[in-house]
């Protein structure tokens, strides 16, 4: 009898991290089941390119957990009364949302450990990132660690394994490796600021970064701008 094909939960917001995360996923063998957040968003618009990245690629099922971050606010991302960058800033800049992965990786542990995976894979990046505390190896770590003290399926022997394959990895890797991989990214939304038809502004840090990524990579960007 054949060996059922082990599943994992990927985190896929629509950005250009999350849909080559998604195809390293299926390329490692997984069934994957993909979650994504509506959570008070101003860029809505990554929520429809989530749909369309999953749909492209393919997933077991596909849902879109509603929490609404922005009452309480504190980020660009989820007030609306502060103002995305369109400059670098210094520090942990003002898109930063807090505790935002900690939010989404209980989450997806929770539907992995109804689901019996033992594995989530989540976009994040330690290398070409904005600063964000969230995104860093001893994070992940640390999460993973978390996990499998407080779950049920941990303490009888279901252990979690928390997977940020572009951890180390340059935006022209990640992009080098989503092409290997059939990523179609016209179909992704990276724009903090982009607009209801996802086109992007060009201007803020992801913008900055993503087009950064796409020369060094020598791959032609092909990213609506506003």
């Amino acid at each position: 009898m054949k060996d059922e094909q082990k599943k994992a939960v990927i985190l896929v917001s629509g950005g250009l991290d999350s849909a080559t995360t998604l195809a390293i996923a299926q390329e490692a063998g997984f069934d994957c089941y993909a979650i994504s957040f509506s959570y008070g968003q101003r860029h809505v618009a990554e929520l429809q390119a989530a749909d369309r990245v999953v749909k492209a690629l393919g997933a077991a099922l596909h849902k879109t957990v509603s929490i609404d971050m922005s009452i309480i606010g504190g980020s660009a991302l989820t007030d609306m009364g502060i103002d995305v960058p369109d400059y670098p800033t210094e520090g942990i800049p003002v898109t930063y949302v807090p505790a935002r992965n900690t939010v989404f990786l209980s989450m997806a542990l929770a539907w992995a450990e109804v689901l019996h995976a033992q594995d989530i894979f989540i976009g994040v990046n330690a290398v070409d990132y904005s600063g964000y505390p969230d995104c860093r190896p001893e994070y992940i770590s640390a999460f993973e660690k978390m996990a499998n003290l407080a779950t049920r399926a941990a303490v009888e022997g279901e252990k979690i394994q928390i997977h940020a394959p572009l951890i180390d990895m340059t935006k022209a890797d990640i992009i080098n490796k989503g092409v290997s991989l059939g990523v179609d990214y016209s179909q992704t939304v990276s724009c903090y600021s982009a607009d209801s038809q996802g086109r992007a502004c060009g201007h803020c840090d992801s913008c900055r970064l993503r087009r950064q990524g796409f020369n060094d990579a020598a791959v032609s960007d092909p990213t609506i701008y506003v």
